[in-house]
């Protein structure tokens, strides 16, 4: 255990916890923009898997990563847009909705998989690498964990602060904000609720689609059944945790990325704790931070209540 206090370890748990948060947070903050529209879309887990299938399929036929990143943003939308069919126009239960996508796109990526490869040697890529800030990543600590990233995760440090302002500081946000709290407000003012739905969720959607993408992309070189692993679930998790904002749900990722990543770096060392036990530490944090949470003030009072007009 006392390996895990060196210099270069601590410096190397923090770099990872940096990169681990970049897919959930991605995915968080578009799960923030849908939620905040009224729609609790529980189908983020297969989201990121739809738009890590769509990355790795592109990125294999064609060599390009940022056609594959486009591949994994246009995957996510189109889910997006079958979630906000089921939910603003059908009305059907969004837990329903959401937990039924999640069992088609684990079946569909998994058939597209096995019908892509054949029976042949499974295609690899070469993914994203760091990218290195003149200057700044030469300072002693904060240089590599901050400025030695992959270049998708300087842009998902930058999307918290454009999501705060979008949503509080803009008209788009305060129409999106009232969809979630009040959408009668709109409709009586001939504002079309459906259409934002719409517009909220397939955002919402891209956003976690182009975490699915970078979780592929800047982590592996292949594709896997069950690829995310649970991860769409831990990006839920962060929302009730933070409390539905922007600020809150950074914390709370960044906690469960370095959870992740003190779980990873405990098994190089050779830390004497039960395997299984350190792959499910995210996990065990989650059910533990729900279970603990009762106040819950930023919930948007319509979450999860399909409208209809009267």
């Amino acid at each position: 255990m006392s390996q895990l206090f060196q210099e270069a370890i601590i410096i190397s748990i923090l770099a990872s916890t940096i990169r681990i948060m970049t897919p959930l947070l991605f995915s968080a903050m578009g799960e923030l923009i849908t939620q905040r529209a009224g729609i609790w879309n529980m189908g983020v887990e297969g989201t990121m898997l739809t738009g890590a299938f769509a990355a790795y399929l592109v990125a294999t036929l064609t060599g390009s990563l940022w056609l594959a990143v486009l591949a994994a943003i246009v995957a996510g939308a189109l889910m997006g847009l079958v979630i906000a069919f089921m939910t603003a126009t059908l009305r059907v239960d969004h837990f329903i909705a959401g937990l039924g996508l999640n069992l088609l796109a684990g079946g569909l990526t998994l058939y597209w998989f096995q019908s892509y490869i054949q029976g042949r040697a499974q295609p690899i890529f070469s993914g994203f690498q760091d990218v290195d800030i003149p200057l700044l990543s030469d300072i002693p600590v904060i240089g590599p964990v901050l400025f030695s990233q992959r270049a998708l995760t300087y842009v998902a440090l930058l999307v918290v602060p454009v999501v705060w302002f979008l949503l509080y500081r803009s008209r788009y946000g305060l129409e999106l904000r009232c969809l979630g709290e009040n959408p009668k407000a709109l409709d009586v003012k001939g504002l079309s609720v459906s259409a934002r739905q719409y517009l909220a969720v397939m955002l919402g959607s891209a956003m976690t689609g182009l975490g699915g993408g970078f979780l592929m992309l800047g982590f592996s070189d292949r594709f896997l059944a069950d690829f995310t692993a649970g991860r769409g679930w831990i990006v839920i998790v962060a929302l009730i945790a933070g409390n539905w904002r922007p600020r809150g749900v950074l914390i709370a990722v960044t906690a469960f990325a370095f959870l992740e990543s003190l779980a990873t770096h405990l098994q190089v060392v050779g830390a004497q704790v039960p395997h299984q036990l350190l792959l499910a530490l995210p996990y065990l944090a989650s059910i533990g931070l729900l279970m603990g949470l009762r106040f819950r003030s930023g919930q948007p009072a319509r979450l999860g209540i399909p409208y209809a007009r009267e």
